[in-house]
């Protein structure tokens, strides 16, 4: 009985201690499930929650793209196609009046040619046939003028009758007009060139640069070639062609400052003026032309180029630009990440002024310099989302 006495506290003991331990186990629990997470990113208490934090290395940085921004003059329309051409003012395209064979070949594309300098040396026979006409033409007009002085001086001694002094008068009259036709005609000849005993010399009118070249040594030439032999142009002087559609015809008036772009220099917008706007609509295109001249300074331009032709407001009106990737849109408001230091973005509301395919140009919530996610900000809307929730 004594034995049953000490076995059954045993018992009751053990139970004890046991219920002892599983309250103790049990308050324990609580305390593990409380213990901080460890996540990539967090959100920051200020400013409502909409700072996103990152910790150095993590491999969201890894995935996001961060520009700086800049201001650019603010657009009046979305680009429009176009193609560089050349200035035509600064332009000529020089073939030869004459047939004839080319002897020598004095300039190639990319040389700088000086005004009245020699391009061509064409051997021409219908030159020399022209420079004797001339010749022949001036010693038949000194005979009948001589022939005239003295019919002249005969009539006033009384020895010629007048009808015989007259006739001497029209065969001079007649002498001079076909020695005026063949000096015209050599001149015409000879526009842009010079005659010489070897032939015709094709010379460049205006200086500038040869930008083409369709001739060689020993090639026949003749006036009705389909192709000019060279064009000789300024390359620093460029128009920009572009056809306009007939809603924004209001916004282009000549003056007006357009920002040309082309896919050589992405990065790059060349400035332009308006110079010359088209007076009839094209019916199948429901288009107008109108013709920008740009500086080209620097000869990036190339004629045949095509480009992006965008009309402006004013060169004095600017706004900050970003591309279309940085924003988010969240119901009727626009939303931007912007770097405020390495590993910290806040998210921030902007105001559109002007939108196109391609950028946003910002009215407001934002400042020339700063940096903002532009390849990303989706990633960072969706970690800040879930830092939120946690």
């Amino acid at each position: 009985m004594m034995k049953l006495k000490i076995l059954a506290g045993v018992l009751i003991a053990g139970a004890a201690a046991a219920a002892v331990i599983a309250v103790a186990q049990t308050s324990k629990e609580p305390e593990k499930e409380a213990a901080p997470v460890v996540h990539d990113a967090a959100v920051a208490a200020e400013k409502g929650g909409q700072i996103l934090r990152f910790a150095s290395g993590s491999r969201q940085l890894n995935a996001i793209k961060i520009n700086a921004v800049e201001s650019a003059p603010v657009p009046l329309s979305e680009p429009l196609p176009g193609r560089i051409a050349y200035n035509e003012n600064f332009t000529s395209r020089l073939s030869v009046p004459i047939a004839g064979r080319v002897v020598s070949v004095r300039a190639d594309v990319g040389d700088s040619v000086k005004a009245g300098a020699g391009l061509i040396v064409v051997d021409a026979p219908d030159m020399a046939s022209a420079r004797a006409d001339v010749q022949k033409a001036r010693s038949d007009e000194n005979l009948k003028r001589k022939s005239a002085e003295r019919a002249g001086k005969l009539l006033e001694a009384g020895v010629l009758a007048r009808k015989d002094a007259e006739s001497a008068e029209s065969d001079l009259s007649l002498s001079m007009a076909e020695a005026e036709r063949a000096q015209s005609r050599l001149k015409n000849l000879v526009p842009h060139g010079a005659a010489t005993d070897s032939g015709y010399i094709l010379s460049s009118p205006l200086s500038g640069v040869v930008t083409e070249r369709q001739v060689n040594n020993g090639m026949e030439v003749r006036p009705d070639m389909p192709n000019p032999l060279f064009v000789v142009s300024d390359p620093t002087r460029l128009w920009v062609l572009v056809d306009v559609p007939e809603r924004s015809i209001a916004k282009v008036q000549r003056g007006n400052p357009v920002s040309v772009e082309v896919d050589a220099y992405p990065d790059h917008s060349f400035p332009a003026l308006i110079d010359r706007v088209g007076e009839t609509l094209d019916p199948a295109t429901r288009r107008i032309q109108v013709r920008a001249v740009v500086d080209n300074r620097d000869r990036r331009l190339k004629p045949e180029m095509f480009a992006r032709v965008t009309l402006l407001a004013d060169v004095h009106k600017r706004a900050v630009r970003v591309p279309n990737s940085a924003l988010i849109v969240e119901g009727l408001y626009s939303y931007l990440f912007v770097e405020r230091e390495p590993g910290v973005f806040e998210k921030r509301r902007v105001e559109l002024a002007v939108q196109d395919r391609q950028w946003s140009y910002i009215g407001s919530g934002l400042k020339d310099g700063e940096r903002v996610v532009s390849v990303g900000p989706l990633l960072l809307a969706t970690e800040l989302k879930d830092s939120k929730n946690k």
